[in-house]
């Protein structure tokens, strides 16, 4: 290692010192969020043990804390709306944090109603029930507090210091003609596959505000890259009993999402978002690789150019507690809100029975036992991702329960995390977007899984 060093220091005109400020963080971003290690019998990623254990420290404040963030969101962006204060338009962050539409001060205000009403089981039931708001304040949102207060603060040392560049320039083409996407993108994956896809989303959010990705390559990577975690996936399997079967559900969730991965960029909503980018930014890389450079030489050039312009301590601390406040008033009310208005309508209405209805004919064509069961899981998984496993309990075919959990791994799409969070970004998804695709990787992918399904029972 120690020659290689020299020698692209030698040719490319940089320190050891110059390489070292690209390696060290990036090996610690590296461990941190990408690196699978075996923690009390599950694999998982040192910064997902981190979560759990300020989780578990902070256990009897989380709903409490989120709960005020929530209002703490609506009441600065009602303030703001109402007032509209000079000194506010000379702070760009706090401006862009409160300075909010009207759709959205309605979103955070039924954020902040759903927090309160959950928090002190007052009003009506069904929003504040142990399968609907509990749900959300008690169970994901305390979980998303702490992810985001480690996250937001340590992300950086994937984004500031050249490890997306190096990576970028060795993987743009394999991603370019395969799905459309800068090589960068294959990092977003990566840290959702091996740890979880709220990280994905943040990281692919903030490459976006920065001008890394345009608006298509955003949304796509949003909603096709930030894929379900190893960890995730075992305990979607664990809920409908088969979890003997791990290899072969994981082998084939990972062919059905690597072939939605290819299609779903080319066709509508993504294939129409516009290869803009975000508010008056300009592309901050063209990932276009100049002669006499190797991918891997000219990533490294890159990596430590990008590294040289982040020493100071104090401009990674601030970008962290920017990142931290950004999601934590920014994300956690349209997470709350959006979420709960899903589960109600899943729990206390027959919307989604209604909608999976058209798919009772395919699964029969399909063969599947219990067809008119299953279809009933189709498109219940849009409100949270559980659900269409917690159906699938009472079914007794393994084939069955086996399609199920498969395609709610692969539909990806869940308004109780992934889809809120989407909305919540300034990542340019819309809810009627968010549907569409989740139906299109319904289509995509199912046949996928029966097959597979016939195959290994």
């Amino acid at each position: 290692m120690d020659k290689n060093v020299k020698s692209l220091s030698a040719k490319h005109k940089y320190s050891t010192v110059d390489l070292l400020k690209f390696i060290v963080p990036s090996i610690v971003g590296i461990l941190l969020f990408m690196t699978p290690i075996v923690w009390q019998g599950q694999v998982t990623i040192p910064i997902a043990i981190l979560a759990k254990e300020l989780q578990a420290l902070l256990v009897n404040w989380l709903p409490q804390l989120t709960a005020l963030l929530a209002i703490i969101s609506f009441i600065g962006s009602l303030g703001c709306r109402l007032l509209q204060p000079d000194w506010l338009a000379r702070k760009p962050f706090l401006n862009s944090l409160f300075n909010v539409s009207l759709l959205w001060l309605i979103i955070r205000g039924l954020g902040a109603v759903f927090a309160l009403v959950t928090l002190f089981h007052a009003g009506p039931e069904w929003v504040w029930s142990e399968n609907t708001g509990q749900v959300l304040l008690f169970d994901l949102l305390p979980l998303l507090f702490v992810v985001f207060l480690l996250a937001g603060m340590l992300l950086p040392l994937l984004v500031n210091f050249g490890l997306l560049e190096f990576i970028g320039a060795l993987m743009i083409k394999v991603m370019r003609p395969l799905f459309t996407l800068p090589g960068r993108s294959s990092i977003d994956c990566l840290t959702s596959w091996l740890g979880d896809g709220t990280i994905g989303v943040l990281l692919t959010s903030k490459q976006y505000e920065s001008g890394y990705y345009t608006r298509r390559e955003a949304a796509v990577i949003g909603t096709t890259f930030s894929a379900v975690s190893i960890t995730f996936s075992f305990v979607v399997l664990a809920q409908v009993k088969l979890e003997h079967l791990f290899v072969p559900f994981y082998i084939t969730v990972s062919l059905a999402g690597v072939v939605a991965a290819l299609i779903m960029p080319r066709i509508p909503p993504l294939s129409r978002k516009p290869n803009t980018f975000y508010g008056s930014m300009q592309e901050a890389d063209q990932e276009v690789i100049p002669k006499g450079y190797t991918p891997m030489q000219w990533g490294m050039t890159q990596a430590v150019s990008k590294a040289r312009e982040n020493t100071r301590l104090g401009s990674f601390i601030a970008d962290g507690f920017r990142n931290i406040l950004d999601l934590w008033i920014g994300v956690i009310p349209v997470v709350m809100a959006v979420g709960t208005l899903a589960l109600i309508l899943a729990e206390y209405t027959p919307v989604f029975k209604w909608l999976g209805l058209p798919f009772l004919p395919l699964l029969e064509l399909m063969q599947l036992p219990e067809a008119e069961a299953a279809s009933q899981t189709m498109v219940v998984g849009f409100a949270d991702m559980f659900l269409p496993t917690v159906l699938a309990s009472s079914i007794e075919s393994e084939l069955t329960r086996f399609v199920i959990a498969a395609l709610s791994v692969t539909q990806l799409i869940y308004m109780s995390e992934v889809g809120g969070l989407l909305l919540g970004s300034k990542i340019p998804i819309s809810l009627k977007d968010l549907f569409l695709i989740f139906i299109e990787r319904t289509l995509i992918t199912l046949p996928i899984i029966v097959v597979a399904a016939h195959l290994i029972f």
